[in-house]
């Protein structure tokens, strides 16, 4: 049986992270430590080919309009059909011409950001692979991403945002920052942490893209 393939898109037209190589790179090691094959790419044809053999696609730090028409309906498809979709960080600000992606794709629409600065998570399911590793409070440096709306009630949230621990939080008590759904067909799979390129080295991190990723593409999540 072959490996479990996964397609990690990069394409960026609008802020671009510098820790786009990490991020790829820590998915490659990943992919070699757990037994799945990773690609990268930054070309949406090339995405497109890919989509129908792949158990999951990894959209980390897109930006701007990335897709083709044609890779937009090979995205639909993929996850009609059951495929895996895991967002990262700036997969929120993508695709803001197609409400498709942003409301049943990732869940929800970024809209903005304070500085980068340390702040917590409360992990309030650790029923969940991408968050089992995690105490209840998790330490973290980012962007604290605000979204448009707050996706809970479509979406399982997993941790949000405790606004009280940095500054420019705009979505109050309740501001999720990762979660998962299934509302495309497939399971889809967001975390808004990931600006930095020292998170792509933390190990919680990595273990939390490994449990995201293998929930998003059903495959059984590796023994610790």
């Amino acid at each position: 049986m072959n490996p479990p393939r996964i397609a990690v898109f990069t394409r960026t037209t609008g802020y671009r992270h510098e820790s786009i190589p990490d991020g790829v790179n820590a998915f490659r090691e990943l992919g070699a430590a757990h037994g799945f094959e990773v690609d990268a790419t930054e070309d949406p044809g090339e995405l497109a080919a890919w989509l129908p053999g792949c158990a999951a696609a990894v959209f980390l730090s897109t930006s701007g309009e990335v897709l083709t028409e044609d890779s937009r309906r090979a995205l639909r498809e993929h996850l009609a059909g059951g495929g895996g979709f895991v967002g990262v960080h700036g997969a929120a600000c993508t695709e803001y011409d197609w409400p498709w992606y942003g409301q049943e794709a990732v869940g929800a629409v970024f809209d903005g950001h304070p500085a980068l600065q340390p702040g917590e998570l409360a992990v309030e399911d650790r029923d969940h692979p991408a968050t089992a590793h995690l105490g209840e409070r998790w330490a973290f440096t980012d962007e604290w991403y605000n979204f448009t709306a707050n996706p809970r009630g479509r979406v399982r949230v997993l941790a949000t945002a405790d606004e009280t621990t940095y500054e420019g939080g705009r979505m109050g008590a309740d501001h999720p920052l990762i979660w998962c759904h299934e509302n495309a067909g497939g399971r889809s799979f967001y975390t808004a942490l990931g600006h930095t390129r020292e998170s792509y080295a933390d190990p919680d991190f990595r273990r939390h893209l490994l449990g995201g990723l293998t929930w998003a593409a059903r495959r059984q999540e590796p023994a610790a």
